[in-house]
């Protein structure tokens, strides 16, 4: 018997999480499922209650500030997941407007259509070190704007 594939997008906020669902077929008729708290345990209590014997969830959610922790969580839970590139995702002319619902719906229209272009997603020591270059780096643009903002200071009280 074959496996009913359930394409699902997820619409992250810092406190919330939007699902949406494409069913498996032609059409792919897309679901708004609903919004949880951004909270591993009720996102676990939604995706057992989506997956049965025969189904088979593949996740997609856009590449963001609330990086990879959920993609590595439903891998590690044997779910399809991938994280699309924000800045290839296709978007019509008119919808210029962002909310979660309609970014839900959207991702799981594209992952099940396949136009959904997946970021590379770097393990955790890789992601880390990440953070800690852009971190120094945004503090090293701070310092030296702190610097050019104190030279302009003596300048304008002619202090040099």
């Amino acid at each position: 018997m074959s496996k009913i594939v359930k394409y699902v997008g997820l619409g992250f906020q810092k406190d919330s999480i939007t699902i949406a669902i494409a069913d498996e077929g032609r059409d792919g008729n897309v679901r708004l499922h609903g919004k949880i708290h951004n909270d591993l345990g009720q996102h676990d209590n939604v995706m057992s209650k989506l997956i049965s014997e025969n189904t088979e969830l593949r996740c997609a959610y856009e590449a963001g500030p609330c990086g990879y922790t959920i993609y590595r969580h439903l891998k590690r839970q044997g779910i399809d997941c991938v994280v699309g590139a924000l800045a290839l995702i296709p978007k019509k002319a008119g919808d210029q407007v962002k909310n979660d619902r309609r970014d839900a719906t959207n991702l799981a229209k594209l992952h099940h259509s396949g136009d959904l272009t997946p970021v590379y997603v770097p393990d955790e020591t890789n992601e880390a070190l990440q953070d800690l270059v852009q971190t120094r780096k945004d503090i090293s643009m701070t310092l030296r704007k702190a610097k050019q903002q104190i030279i302009a200071f003596v300048l304008r009280q002619g202090l040099s």
